[in-house]
């Protein structure tokens, strides 16, 4: 079905004009189109599996971004106690059901750079690991250039960081859902690596992407989940989530 779906994207690419060469040769598509063709509006993309995050401009939009926000419920956040990565499953597996993309032979690290990456070229022999991309980060507005050998120049960002969402509840949970948050498309972003260091396991009161004009358009990916998961904020984070967006 994954080989299916990836032959199907590389014709429509194909009419378009894009080309992302594997290595050896074979060309493969670069996930789904997007409205600029590199990022997506959040509030058009509620299940994440369009690529990037662009920004929201216009009055609508945002007010639209506060609604959405509003509807985030508040707690403080609990001790770190107990927190392990492993308890969210192993790191990019594709075993998590419940989310976009699980089960379709590929791993979510990479799944991610396929549907973010532009450029793609992928290891000999298989439609699946990137070796090669272009990123257009959404937290820094730079262009990256990646290569696997360098790789944490480019990292994957849970935009709720799993031990934000430990402390806010995740600690209760059966570990298939720890699992789908972890693996979640609408989750993650390919990022640079020196802003995803940066961040850590902070909440948006702590910690905003550096660009500015896209920290509205963050909010909104954070309340997506947050609402999705049923996950609380701390009163400071849904704050500083409506003032990015004018509340």
């Amino acid at each position: 079905m994954y080989r299916t779906l990836t032959a199907l994207a590389a014709a429509a690419l194909l009419l378009t004009g894009c080309d992302n060469t594997a290595e050896g040769g074979s060309t493969t598509g670069a996930g789904p189109a997007a409205s600029d063709g590199r990022s997506a509006n959040p509030l058009r993309n509620p299940d994440g599996t369009e690529p990037g995050l662009a920004p929201l401009t216009t009055d609508a939009d945002k007010a639209a971004a506060r609604t959405l926000i509003g509807k985030v419920t508040t707690k403080g956040r609990g001790p770190k106690t107990g927190y392990e990565r492993d308890k969210f499953g192993y790191a990019w597996m594709d075993t998590a059901d419940g989310v976009p993309l699980a089960r379709n032979g590929c791993d979510t690290r990479n799944d991610v750079l396929r549907r973010d990456g532009l450029n793609l070229r992928f290891r000999s022999g298989s439609d699946c690991v990137v070796v090669s991309l272009t990123l257009h980060d959404p937290y820094t507005g730079t262009t990256i250039e990646w290569r696997k050998q360098k790789a944490s120049e480019v990292q994957i960002d849970h935009v709720v960081p799993l031990s934000y969402s430990w402390q806010m509840g995740s600690s209760r949970w059966p570990k298939s859902k720890r699992e789908q948050l972890a693996n979640d498309t609408l989750n993650l972003l390919p990022v640079e690596g020196r802003a995803n260091s940066a961040k850590g396991d902070s909440g948006p009161a702590s910690w905003l992407p550096p660009d500015t004009r896209i920290r509205c358009a963050y909010a909104v990916r954070f309340a997506q989940v947050a609402l999705k998961y049923d996950l609380a904020v701390t009163p400071a984070d849904k704050s500083a989530m409506l003032k990015q967006c004018g509340g």
